[in-house]
């Protein structure tokens, strides 16, 4: 089997992670904590950078085009949920994830990889949630609410996910060596 299939196949894999992630959720407010960025994390650890993007935008894609993978469905009418904003930060967050760790894998790096890219993710997440509230469903929602709604709720979760993933990534990485 070639390098490039066995490289689709696991990107497959992490984006079919990524969708059983959305399930795996506690609802809060506006959003629910979910897998995804956990799985998202693994795929920027194990796939690299280009890899673990591309599986992110495949589940990204599979969802907008009508599968209901997302926490509240599927179809492109998602878009205009307030969450939408932290699915396509998947995108660029497996990618800063997998950048870093390219060269080293040691797990502080998997942890600063990590936090990285949850701030990545937050980065894009976030303004899109205020645009949808404030702009499109005129919530009027502060920076405050939207910064403790949006994020803060959700970072001792996140560092849980993390530091699973910095204990996981070594066990795991042996299944996706380039080598085999």
């Amino acid at each position: 089997m070639s390098q490039k299939t066995k490289m689709l196949a696991r990107a497959a894999l992490l984006a079919a992670l990524t969708a059983v992630g959305a399930f795996i959720k506690i609802p809060l407010g506006y959003s629910s904590i979910t897998l995804q960025f956990f799985f998202t994390a693994m795929a920027g650890c194990l796939l690299g950078p280009y890899w673990g993007a591309a599986s992110q935008g495949v589940y990204v894609l599979l969802g907008l085009v009508g599968l209901p993978i997302f926490t509240l469905g599927g179809g492109f009418g998602y878009v205009f949920q307030p969450t939408f904003g932290f699915l396509l930060g998947l995108i660029p967050s497996a990618l800063v994830i997998g950048l870093i760790t390219r060269k080293n894998r040691r797990p502080l790096r998997i942890i600063l990889a990590c936090v990285a890219g949850l701030a990545t993710l937050y980065a894009v997440g976030l303004p899109y949630m205020g645009l949808i509230l404030n702009v499109y469903l005129d919530k009027g929602w502060s920076l405050g609410r939207l910064l403790r709604d949006g994020m803060l709720l959700f970072l001792p979760g996140d560092a849980l996910k993390i530091a699973v993933a910095a204990i996981l990534f070594p066990k795991l990485s042996v299944f996706f060596d380039k080598k085999q």
